[in-house]
């Protein structure tokens, strides 16, 4: 016969309290493991390029002293121009420091900064100055030249919401799957390496192919001589002759 005392009618409510939380314990975590799931096995979808509006720019640093730019600085305003007329799809903004030390020298500098850009071919409109005075006048005050531009960015990387080694929170580990940052690295360097981001997009258009080569390679078909390209000077970056 069951003695069924206030000890023993706790003891099996603590039992059964244990047994739910155990049981809603184990539901959260089938409920990690499918969201785990959802990930996309593709490191291209899971960290995908993204084409957007960035900005360029140029700092340029101008003492009290000096008025003009130095021969560095002529050849960072010059590329940045150059670069603009590919890939710029706004106008150059030119923050011009006022109110500091610098101002005037900043000044100077700025007019040769105008004229190196219309140089390269920057037209008047592409230009846009803006006057600024910085927060903290004990710090240089600089001019800044930046454009916006079509930019390709991948990321952000270093990000683990699982465990690489085996848990039971992990089921991915035990399926050999791809853990969530792999790719992530690479997809972030070609996204900055690429030169132009519409290549992610779509190929380029066909350029006209040259005459003369194609003229050449042609008539060696039609004669039936070998069609391959036999360089002199091949065989001198060889390093043996073995095989001859």
């Amino acid at each position: 016969m069951t003695n069924k005392t206030p000890a023993n009618q706790f003891r099996i409510l603590r039992l059964c309290g244990a047994f739910v939380g155990l049981a809603i314990a184990l539901g959260a975590c089938t409920t990690g493991e499918v969201v785990t799931a959802s990930v996309p096995n593709d490191y291209r979808l899971r960290h995908p390029i993204a084409i957007h509006e960035g900005d360029r720019s140029v700092v340029i640093f101008v003492g009290h002293g000096r008025g003009g730019l130095s021969a560095s600085q002529r050849a960072d305003v010059m590329g940045l121009a150059q670069v603009w007329l590919r890939e710029g799809t706004g106008a150059i903004v030119a923050d011009v420091p006022v109110g500091t030390p610098n101002a005037r020298a900043a000044r100077d500098a700025f007019r040769q900064v105008r004229s190196l850009l219309a140089a390269a071919g920057v037209p008047p409109r592409g230009i846009v100055v803006r006057r600024y005075q910085p927060d903290d006048l004990r710090t240089l005050a600089t001019i800044r030249l930046s454009y916006p531009k079509i930019s390709a960015i991948a990321g952000p990387c270093g990000l683990w919401p699982e465990d690489l080694g085996p848990s039971i929170r992990n089921p991915s580990y035990f399926e050999n799957k791809q853990y969530f940052n792999f790719g992530c690295a690479y997809q972030r360097n070609l996204a900055a390496m690429v030169d132009n981001p519409s290549d992610l997009v779509q190929p380029r258009s066909e350029t006209l192919a040259y005459t003369p080569r194609r003229s050449m390679a042609f008539e060696k078909y039609r004669k039936g001589t070998a069609t391959t390209t036999i360089y002199p000077d091949a065989d001198r970056a060889k390093l043996s002759d073995t095989g001859k």
